[in-house]
C-alpha cells in the first residue's frame, strides 16, 4: 500500500506556487496524497469580483470570524469552486499531476455537525446570540469514495464546507481541522499543516523561534489566532497513527521550520529518540520521512548524516582505516497504531523489529570515542521488510567494512550468529476452462496445491531441516484457461546447497506448471571466535551476563552482506522478544533497551581497543 499524506495548505501558500512542486515530489516518490485547501484569499477574490461585501462577526475577545449564515454558503462554495480549486488544478496539472477537486460537501464526501449557536457583540457593542451561523465540526468521512478517487488520482483536493449531516446548507468547517479529520479517518501515515511561519514560533516577533518538539497541551501557550485552530487540528490528529508537523514557512521542504507534535512524553530523556523514531510510520517504501528525523537528530548531537542514492539513512564518526558498521532498517511491516508508552514498555510498530537497534546504534554512535584510526558508521536500510532488500544491497555495494553488527531482535542477552537463507518461488498451475463437474475435472487450485506439495518435498529431500510455507495464493479466470498462482517460502539452514535446490524445484515444470525462483539468499553463521564475539562476549560479562548465542530460522540483512562479504565476521545483536515481531501486541522495554545499549557501546569500545585484529 503506498503511504498516504495528507496535507492542508491554505490559499496564501497556494499562490506562490511552490508547494505544487512539493506535492508532485510526494506523487514522484509514490506516495498518496489528498490536499486540503483553505481558501480565505479566494474568498476574498470571489467576494471583490461580484461585488459583495463579505459579512464578518466580532467575538467577545476581539476577534473577527467570517459570518455564514444561509445565504452567504453558496457565495463560499462558489469561491472555492471558481477561484481556488481551479488554481490547484491548474497548478498540478501543469506539473503533470493528475488531480481531482471537490468542495468536501459535494456528495457528502464530508459531513459535519453544527457548533452551537455563537455568541457575538452587535455593532452598539452589545452581546447576542448568532443562531444562523453555519460553522461546524467534521464528524464522517466517505472513506470509500474517498480511497477509490485516491487510487484514481495522484491528488485528490477537498475544501470546506461540508454537508450539514442535519440537512439544510452545507457548514463552513476549519481546514486543518478539517485535514486532521481526514487524517485520522483515512489513518493516513503523514498529516502536514503548512503555514506561514517556520512551524509555530514561541516568540512571533522572532521568525527563527520555532517550538521544535511539542506534546498534547504545550504548544497552545504559543498560538495566537489562525494558529490556535492548526494546533487544535495537530493535536486531534495525534488520536490517529499519523506522524503530525505543522511546517513552514510556505514550505513542507525544511525541517528546521516544523514543529512536530508527539502523542506522549517518553518516560525518561534517554528513551526520547526511541519513542519519537516509533511514532514516525515507516512502513517498507515510506522510510523517507523517519530517515529525514533521524538526519536532524544527527546534526543535532555533531554528526556527520545523509540519505543516500538507495533511501538509506547513513550517519558516520571518524575516517579511519578499522572499519566497524552498525546496519539496522529503518522499515516495519504495514498495520499501524498509535505509539503509547505504558510505564517502562513502548508499544508500536517497528518498535521491537527493529527501530530499538537501530536507535541504539545511534545512541552509541553518538556518545562512543572512535579513534583516530578507526570509522564507525550507522546505516539504517530500506526495505529489509520486503523481499528486495534494496538499502541491504546498496549498503553491501557502498559501505565495506571490517567487522558488522546488524540490528535485529533477539533481546539484550542473547547473540546472534547467523540465520537460514530464504529460497522463494512463484508457482503457476494453469488449465484448460471447463466446468468443474466435469468428469476428472482438476481445477487450477487443485493442480497447484499439488504441484506446491511435489516442490516441498523434492526440496525438503535436499534440506532435511527447511521450513516452508505457502505464504500467497491468487486465481485468475480467462476465456481459454485458468490459472492459479502462489509463493511458496523456504527457510533453508546455512549449509544448504542452493543449487541443488533450485534443481529440484525446477525439476516440476511442465506443460501448464511454471515455478520461477524469486529469491535464494544463502543462510550464514559466523563462528564465535572472530574478534567481534569476542568483544561481544566480554561485555556480556562485564553486565553479569551470561549470554546466549543463537541462529535463527529468520532472515536478515546479514544474508544479503554474506553474499559477497565472505571473510567479514557479523553478528546481529538488538533489545526486544523477536517473538513479538510482526504482531499487534509488539512492544519493547525500557530495561531490556538500556541494557542491550550498555553491551553495545561497551562491545564497540571493545572492538576499536584493540579486538579488531
Amino acid at each position: 500500500m503506498k503511504p498516504l499524506y495528507v496535507v492542508k495548505v491554505g490559499s496564501a501558500t497556494l499562490d506562490r506556487g511552490d508547494i505544487h512542486a512539493e506535492l508532485a515530489e510526494l506523487v514522484g516518490r509514490g506516495a498518496r496524497v489528498l490536499l486540503v485547501a483553505g481558501g480565505a484569499v479566494g474568498i476574498e477574490r470571489h467576494y471583490a469580483a461580484i461585488g459583495r461585501a463579505m459579512p464578518e462577526l466580532r467575538l467577545a475577545n476581539g476577534d473577527a470570524v467570517r459570518y455564514c449564515p444561509p445565504e452567504e454558503m453558496a457565495h463560499l462554495v462558489d469561491a472555492y469552486e471558481r477561484v481556488t480549486l481551479p488554481g490547484v488544478e491548474q497548478g498540478l496539472r501543469e506539473l503533470g499531476v493528475s488531480v481531482f477537486t471537490a468542495v468536501a460537501a459535494r456528495g457528502g464526501l464530508v459531513a459535519g455537525r453544527a457548533n452551537r449557536p455563537l455568541k457575538a457583540v452587535g455593532a452598539s457593542g452589545k452581546a447576542t446570540v448568532v443562531r444562523d451561523h453555519r460553522a461546524g465540526v467534521p464528524t464522517e468521512v466517505d472513506t470509500v469514495r474517498l480511497n477509490a478517487l485516491l487510487d484514481a488520482y495522484d491528488v485528490v483536493c477537498l475544501s470546506p464546507p461540508v454537508r450539514d449531516e442535519a440537512g439544510g446548507a452545507p457548514l463552513n468547517v476549519d481546514a486543518d481541522v478539517l485535514a486532521a479529520a481526514l487524517s485520522n479517518a483515512l489513518d493516513a501515515d503523514h498529516l502536514r499543516l503548512v503555514t506561514g511561519t517556520a512551524g509555530l514560533l514561541t516568540d512571533p516577533k522572532d521568525p527563527a523561534s520555532t517550538l521544535r518538539h511539542a506534546h498534547p497541551g504545550e504548544a497552545g501557550q504559543y498560538a495566537g489566532g489562525r494558529m490556535r485552530q492548526k494546533v487544535r487540528a495537530a493535536e486531534l490528529a495525534l488520536d490517529g497513527a499519523a506522524d503530525v508537523a505543522i511546517t513552514g514557512p510556505h514550505t513542507m521542504a525544511d525541517p528546521s521550520g516544523w514543529t512536530r507534535f508527539w502523542r506522549t512524553p517518553a518516560p525518561e530523556p534517554d528513551l526520547t529518540l526511541l519513542g519519537r523514531a516509533v511514532g514516525v510510520p515507516s512502513v517498507s517504501g515510506d522510510e523517507r520521512e523517519l530517515a529525514a528525523y533521524l538526519v536532524q537528530w544527527c546534526a543535532e548531537h555533531g554528526i556527520e548524516a545523509r540519505i543516500d542514492e538507495a533511501g538509506n539513512l547513513v550517519a558516520t564518526r571518524g575516517d579511519g582505516i578499522r572499519r566497524l558498521l552498525l546496519l539496522g532498517h529503518l522499515d516495519t511491516v504495514p498495520h499501524r497504531w498509535p505509539v503509547e508508552w505504558r510505564g517502562g514498555e513502548l508499544h508500536g510498530r517497528g518498535s521491537v523489529d527493529a527501530k530499538g537497534s537501530l536507535v541504539n546504534f545511534l545512541q552509541v554512535l553518538a556518545e562512543a570515542e572512535v579513534p583516530e584510526d578507526g570509522q564507525l558508521r550507522v546505516v539504517g536500510a530500506v526495505e529489509e521488510e520486503i523481499s528486495s532488500s534494496k538499502g541491504a544491497f546498496h549498503a553491501r555495494d557502498h559501505y565495506p567494512a571490517d567487522a558488522v553488527v546488524i540490528g535485529e531482535p533477539s533481546g539484550a542477552r542473547k547473540l546472534t550468529l547467523g540465520y537460514f537463507g530464504l529460497f522463494k518461488l512463484r508457482v503457476t498451475a494453469e488449465v484448460a476452462s471447463g466446468h468443474s463437474a466435469g468428469m476428472d475435472a482438476v481445477s487450477a487450485p487443485d493442480a497447484l496445491i499439488r504441484v506446491l506439495e511435489d516442490i516441498r518435498g523434492s526440496v525438503e529431500k535436499e534440506a532435511s531441516d527447511a521450513l516452508s510455507a505457502v505464504i500467497d495464493i491468487r486465481c485468475e479466470t480467462g476465456p481459454a484457461s485458468h490459472r492459479a498462482v502462489g509463493v511458496l517460502n523456504f527457510r533453508v539452514p546455512p549449509l544448504a546447497d542452493l543449487a541443488a535446490l533450485k534443481d529440484a524445484a525446477l525439476g516440476h515444470v511442465r506443460e501448464g506448471v511454471a515455478v520461477e525462483v524469486l529469491r535464494a539468499t544463502p543462510g550464514h553463521a559466523g563462528p564465535r571466535t572472530t574478534p567481534l564475539v569476542k568483544a561481544f562476549t566480554r561485555a556480556f560479562g562485564q553486565a553479569d551476563i551470561r549470554p546466549t548465542y543463537v541462529v535463527k530460522k529468520g532472515t536478515s540483512d546479514m544474508n544479503t552482506l554474506a553474499t559477497t562479504w565472505r571473510d567479514v565476521p557479523m553478528v546481529a545483536y538488538g533489545p526486544g522478544d523477536s517473538a513479538l515481531d510482526h504482531t499487534d501486541v509488539e512492544h519493547l522495554t525500557a530495561e531490556d533497551h538500556r541494557l542491550a545499549r550498555t553491551v553495545l557501546a561497551d562491545a564497540v569500545r571493545r572492538w576499536f581497543e584493540g579486538g579488531a585484529r
